[in-house]
């Protein structure tokens, strides 16, 4: 009797485990569809008419682009950015990668140079060490900039757990709404330990 119950704990757990990794979300945050549809219009019957089929692999490529919208053009140009983004997520996931990037969003959107950059770095290596997933066990703040509480960086994107881009950029945001400059955050962190 004792090793049936065994036997049902551990596929239990096994069962709550397969339910677990198959109802959550992906770790990085991004979810593709599993199918792709591709709708042509509709030529109408009496318009119909032979033409030559196209006999090169460029010639194909450009009757099918003809044949689409622009909105398909767009959506194209979506999945190339999401890419790029994708891109940006996982370089940020390493100390390196997430200083390249803040360092080039710093320029970029709020015009603050080489001076604010030594500034932010100082307290971030000193907050987190540019660990995404730095947490501080006694007041539950969270991420690269040490967000508290961790939820505020829904304000930017609820994938804030997984994602150093969103912790980023609500970070950057915070210092520019609350200090104006890095450079007045590490002022503020520098008399009193947190900012």
């Amino acid at each position: 009797m004792k090793m049936r119950k065994i036997i049902l704990a551990i596929w239990s757990t096994v069962a709550t485990l397969l339910f677990v990794t198959s109802a959550q979300p992906t770790a990085y945050g991004l979810e593709f569809p599993t199918t792709t549809r591709l709708i042509l219009p509709d030529a109408p019957v009496a318009s119909a008419r032979l033409v030559a089929a196209p006999t090169t692999a460029s010639a194909v490529a450009a009757s099918l682009t003809s044949a689409l919208d622009s909105r398909r053009a767009v959506f194209s140009s979506e999945i190339a950015m999401v890419s790029a983004m994708s891109l940006n997520v996982e370089s940020a996931r390493t100390p390196l990668g997430a200083k390249k990037f803040t360092k080039a969003m710093m320029a970029a959107e709020y015009g603050w140079g080489d001076n604010q950059y030594l500034c932010l770095n100082r307290l971030w290596t000193k907050e987190s060490n540019w660990n995404y997933q730095a947490r501080n066990p006694r007041s539950g703040a969270h991420g690269i900039p040490q967000a508290l509480p961790a939820t505020k960086m829904e304000k930017i994107g609820t994938d804030w757990r997984t994602n150093p881009v969103t912790q980023i950029k609500w970070g950057l945001l915070y210092v520019s709404e609350r200090y104006d400059t890095p450079c007045s955050a590490w002022n503020k962190f520098r008399r009193s330990n947190f900012y």
